[in-house]
């Protein structure tokens, strides 16, 4: 293990209840928001895992109210999963204590740790790589989206305030444009009508939150494909984890993001947008794996919904890769000048596309409730 990891760890590792000697720590995965380690320990001669990470409290800046909101959502799951005669060690997140009996450690640095354990025999993926795979994402999400369909919402703390409140994105857009803080504001006059012309949009889906038309759900808020852990032999979803930005907020957003991110085969930052499209197979596979999963849990309101939370989604987030390059990409990672502009001409081109298809997207969702669920 390399020098800076060592580093990093060594006081954490001392802290935690592990099972075994701890024989070896190497970074893992691919996040970009916390420092993630694989912690191998030797138990009389058996291998247990764990996943060490650094908790980012940069971005998540009260740690215990996350943590709360983090080990008690994964409570209550392990008891609805125990009820349903499921698997808790492998079903869900469990979180391994400090040896003071606490869900994080805070180092002599300021550095927040946490523990959970590795759960075996699973992989992630970056991208669905067919329908069927994208079926089973579908069905993950909507299945841990109806565990939680009784969870009070609003106990939960806001890790990250107004993250899908499509309504202050704009706000916020438009004071970048007034600021014009980086001097950017003549190279994407295009961009910027665009978004405007869509300002009544913004406002469609908080605004029925408020009036009471659509249910304040508990949602995870970062459904892409890498979030759920799946089985290394069938492929079959069995645990959604990074739990640090579930919330209350609407189902529609996790749908709306889940198809954004996971129903296109570029990447974000794509420059030739003629290669910029939603798959309407892969929008069918997801759809009709989410409203299996759901198993009748949405309202009408919300079924209703389902494609335009997509726009809105894609919109809300072309609305912040542009509002950050406005204001000198001080949110984003970036690794060349304009790549929150091609971030952004890439989600407004999707939002055309999806206008365009929205009928589409409509019967799609029609046929699926036809043929799998119930009529609504």
């Amino acid at each position: 293990m390399c020098d800076k990891c060592l580093d990093k760890t060594v006081e954490a590792l001392k802290k935690f209840n592990f099972k075994g000697d701890i024989i070896r720590v190497t970074p893992f995965g691919s996040g970009i928001i916390n420092d993630t380690f694989l912690v191998v320990c030797n138990d009389k001669g058996s291998k247990n895992k764990y996943i060490l990470q650094r908790i980012n409290n940069s971005v998540f800046k009260n740690v215990n109210k996350l943590m709360e909101n983090y080990c008690n959502v994964c409570d209550y799951l392990k008891d609805i999963i125990c009820k349903r005669g499921g698997d808790i060690d492998r079903q869900t997140i469990t979180v391994v204590l400090t040896n003071d009996g606490k869900s994080f450690y805070c180092d002599s640095k300021g550095n927040y740790w946490r523990v959970i354990k590795f759960i075996k025999n699973t992989v992630t993926y970056d991208v669905s790589e067919s329908t069927g795979d994208f079926y089973k994402v579908g069905k993950t999400f909507g299945e841990f989206q109806n565990m939680l369909i009784d969870y009070n919402a609003e106990s939960l703390y806001e890790t990250i305030p107004n993250f899908h409140n499509t309504k202050e994105r704009y706000k916020s857009f438009i004071n970048a444009i007034e600021r014009n803080k980086a001097n950017r504001l003549d190279n994407v006059i295009n961009e910027v009508n665009f978004i405007i012309e869509r300002k009544s949009d913004t406002s469609i889906l908080v605004d029925l939150l408020q009036r009471g038309k659509l249910p304040l759900r508990v949602t995870h808020n970062d459904t892409k494909i890498s979030n759920i852990l799946m089985d290394a032999k069938t492929k079959e979803g069995i645990c959604v984890i990074d739990l640090d930005t579930i919330m209350p907020g609407l189902s529609l957003y996790d749908f709306g993001d889940a198809i954004r991110s996971g129903a296109t085969h570029v990447s974000e930052d794509e420059k030739d947008l003629n290669k910029v499209f939603i798959d309407l197979e892969f929008f069918e596979a997801f759809t009709k794996g989410f409203l299996e999963g759901t198993a009748n849990s949405l309202t009408e309101k919300e079924i209703e919904l389902l494609p335009m939370a997509v726009k809105i989604i894609t919109l809300e987030q072309g609305i912040r890769f542009l509002t950050d390059y406005l204001n000198g990409d001080v949110y984003y990672k970036t690794n060349y000048n304009d790549q929150n502009l091609d971030r952004t001409r890439t989600q407004l081109k999707l939002v055309k596309d999806i206008e365009e298809k929205l009928n589409e997207m409509k019967n799609i969702v029609n046929k699926c409730l036809s043929n799998n669920i119930v009529e609504v």
